[in-house]
């Protein structure tokens, strides 16, 4: 091995030693370490390129090689993430886009610094940097949403309401494509009794069951219900909780219903503006099927 090649295989080791000592010692820090921060999604992946292209620094690396490169390091990180961190394969593909960005924007910031052979101006950055990770690790998080859609079914509420409680198994394709590539559906919803303070479950494709308590019982009008247990799904359970669920009924007056559905969660990864977009746009499809299925049952005679 070159001397070239020696310095790009130490580079890729000592950047992924470092991002997982990083995150254990984040979560020795964390007041809650279940939830996965900023710091862990944007500071240690820019210190994982600055840490390779320091390995770098005597070799000139051009930046169509420091995107490979970038690339390596993220694809290293994600197996490692999937052996020792458990993570689902699904989950590993939505934070691929954002390790990449961050670890590429490391490699060029890396770059740029040691060109510089500044030692003041390198170790000031990299300070502000583990500074700011471990500002965000002594942080508290919390984010919690809503997302709502709505869809007009042509049937009265009495009838709507009859597949609202509970609704026999959809055995039609799922359209969203994260449901196509593995990610568990709704399938069918069962409840113990059309009352207030029935048992209902939501079942999903794989066989996970959410448990449910109906908290509001307005017939024809109201089911509201609250998320009393929920499965741990490597893809995306532990890092959302669902809190909370709810079916509006309208009724329109022509012999049509606006059925409106609304869901509550709760997310433990950051930063939001990033997981956010994930996170209503499974939800909005996990309405969609449900309120799909139901249209189709109450509008079928």
């Amino acid at each position: 091995m070159n001397k070239p090649e020696l310095a790009k295989f130490k580079g890729y080791v000592a950047a992924n030693l470092v991002a997982f000592a990083l995150i254990g010692l984040s979560k020795l820090i964390m007041a809650d370490p279940n939830v996965f921060i900023y710091a862990e999604f944007v500071i240690i992946p820019m210190l994982m390129g600055v840490v390779y292209t320091w390995f770098m620094r005597k070799y000139v690396i051009s930046t169509r090689a420091l995107a490979w490169a970038s690339c390596v390091n993220c694809f290293i990180a994600i197996v490692l993430s999937a052996a020792f961190l458990r993570e689902g394969i699904i989950c590993l593909f939505i934070v691929s886009p954002l390790l990449l960005c961050f670890v590429l924007l490391g490699g060029l910031l890396g770059r740029y610094i040691f060109r510089r052979n500044n030692n003041t101006l390198n170790v000031s950055l990299v300070s502000l940097m583990l500074l700011a990770f471990v500002a965000d690790s002594l942080s508290g998080h919390h984010y919690e949403n809503e997302v709502t859609d709505t869809i007009t079914i042509n049937a009265p509420p009495a009838e709507v309401w009859k597949h609202v409680v509970a609704y026999r198994r959809n055995t039609s394709p799922s359209k969203y494509w994260l449901f196509k590539a593995g990610m568990p559906s709704p399938v069918e919803s069962t409840a113990e009794g059309y009352y207030l303070g029935a048992k209902r479950k939501c079942i999903f494709s794989n066989g996970y069951v959410f448990d449910e308590k109906i908290v509001t019982y307005d017939e024809n009008k109201n089911l509201t219900f609250d998320i009393t247990h929920q499965p741990l799904d490597p893809e995306i359970m532990g890092h959302i909780d669902i809190l909370r669920g709810q079916f509006l009924l309208k009724d329109n007056g022509n012999n049509t219903t606006t059925l409106i559905g609304n869901s509550w969660y709760r997310l433990y990864v950051f930063p939001v503006w990033y997981y956010d977009i994930w996170a209503q746009s499974i939800t909005r499809n996990v309405h969609l099927r449900v309120m799909e299925h139901i249209k189709q049952l109450s509008e079928t005679k």
